[in-house]
């Protein structure tokens, strides 16, 4: 792994890097240097003004250092001279404490200090529009059920084949790339690794395709819900906990019911007591309540959850267990923060650990269609102001993420839910102008 980026530079041709952090609300900020002034910013790190990206701060806050993690350095497959490094948030000799990596990696070592090392992977699916937006690229990708439509993904065949690439390229083992169950939407998979990695893969990934897509003159985006009638962009994200030495899966019991053991039940009670929380990190955009609490989609399924309940081999459950020695969380969209995805997943898991939460019965029952026969399992939120309440009720889950944290994030994403209500409609017109 590289640890001299000037070095790095030198042997790999790179001409710029970025050096980048993800904010409060997932957006990707970057300085870009030149590989002449690299090793400066890996001593002292890159100056950002906190304020003018969305970190709770004012502009009379000290100057932001960005400190670049040459451990996890990307080179641009796509434009090979510059390398991409995320970094770690810092301002006057100290980790700031609301930023979404710096939040991961205490968590992480939270988790080391038990014993565990957590591994996950994520299903980040999109949707390939026109330049600006406004509808689907390809006019014939209009089947009714168009997921894993054959057609239609090789019609996209260069922009899907240019990221896998490109994935190929960087050693993260994708195995596969489908089109997903709306009209415009796919899915590509890579191999799970740990939490940390996967999310700066993760970041990449959406930095990544949005790119290529743009090289294509396409758009690329993850929104939660862009089209009403369509199924959203989830994010689902696959867990499993190990021990240090990554070889022995803490999860896995053969003799246990799904391969799941009392450790991964446990996690899984922790997932499922925190739910409601968890949604505020999850599903942290107005559009997000769109998607988990949508009607039936013109494919027949929303394939998103709406209760809190877990299940075997079933995708209509807020949690399955696919296979043995781990779990599928299917509540996430496009929208969570990949930091913050991976961070809430171990706070909640580490919860359960430690309180021997139990995960309660599980369900075999199509939710979509029998839904209304659970009658003890609480229903997700409604909206982000429920969620952010839940997440506020949450002291557990507060203390765990930390104050400064869920001060910032609670903070910006009231402000996000007061400037929604703020604006007005035309279906308010529609509805209420003759009342």
């Amino acid at each position: 792994m590289a640890t001299d980026l000037s070095r790095y530079a030198a042997d790999n041709g790179i001409k710029y890097f970025m050096i980048s952090y993800t904010d409060l609300f997932g957006a990707q900020r970057a300085k870009l240097v030149p590989g002449a002034a690299i090793s400066d910013m890996q001593r002292d790190g890159a100056g950002f003004a906190g304020f003018a990206t969305w970190l709770d701060m004012t502009p009379a806050h000290p100057d932001l250092f960005a400190m670049p993690d040459a451990s996890s350095i990307i080179k641009l497959p796509w434009k090979p001279d510059v390398a991409w490094v995320p970094a770690d948030c810092m301002m006057e000799g100290t980790s700031i404490g609301q930023a979404p990596r710096v939040v991961l990696k205490k968590l992480v070592a939270t988790a080391k200090s038990m014993g565990l090392r957590v591994k996950t992977g994520v299903e980040a699916e999109f949707f390939l529009l026109n330049a600006d937006g406004g509808a689907i690229s390809d006019v014939y990708d209009a089947a009714e059920k168009p997921c894993y439509d054959q057609q239609a993904l090789m019609r996209r065949y260069d922009v899907i084949s240019e990221i896998c690439d490109a994935m190929l390229a960087l050693g993260w083992k994708p195995y596969q790339n489908d089109h997903e169950d709306a009209n415009g939407q796919f899915e590509m998979n890579w191999e799970y690794d740990d939490a940390l990695a996967t999310a700066d893969k993760h970041s990449f990934f959406k930095f990544m395709v949005k790119s290529i897509a743009e090289k294509h003159g396409l758009r690329a985006t993850f929104m939660p819900k862009p089209f009403k009638g369509l199924t959203g962009n989830g994010c689902h994200c696959h867990v499993s906990v190990w021990d240090l030495d990554g070889r022995t899966n803490a999860f896995a019991d053969d003799k246990a019911e799904f391969g799941l053991s009392n450790q991964g039940k446990f996690f899984l009670g922790g997932i499922i007591k925190h739910a409601s929380a968890l949604a505020a990190i999850t599903n942290p955009t107005v559009n997000s309540y769109k998607r988990i609490n949508a009607p039936r989609t013109l494919s027949g399924a929303t394939w998103a959850p709406n209760t809190v309940t877990w299940t075997g081999n079933n995708r209509t459950h807020m949690v399955r267990v696919p296979g043995p020695g781990r779990f599928e969380l299917r509540l996430p969209d496009g929208a969570v923060n990949p930091y913050l995805l991976q961070a809430v997943v171990i706070a909640a898991g580490l919860s359960g650990l430690k309180s021997k939460a139990d995960p309660g019965p599980h369900y075999d029952i199509d939710m979509y269609k029998d839904g209304h026969l659970v009658k003890n399992a609480p229903r997700l939120p409604l909206n982000l102001l429920d969620a952010l309440r839940a997440y506020e009720s949450d002291e557990v889950l507060m203390e765990a993420l930390g104050r400064e944290f869920s001060t910032a994030y609670l903070n910006l994403k009231h402000g996000e839910w007061d400037s929604f209500c703020a604006q007005f409609t035309p279906w308010e017109h529609a509805t209420t102008l003759d009342i």
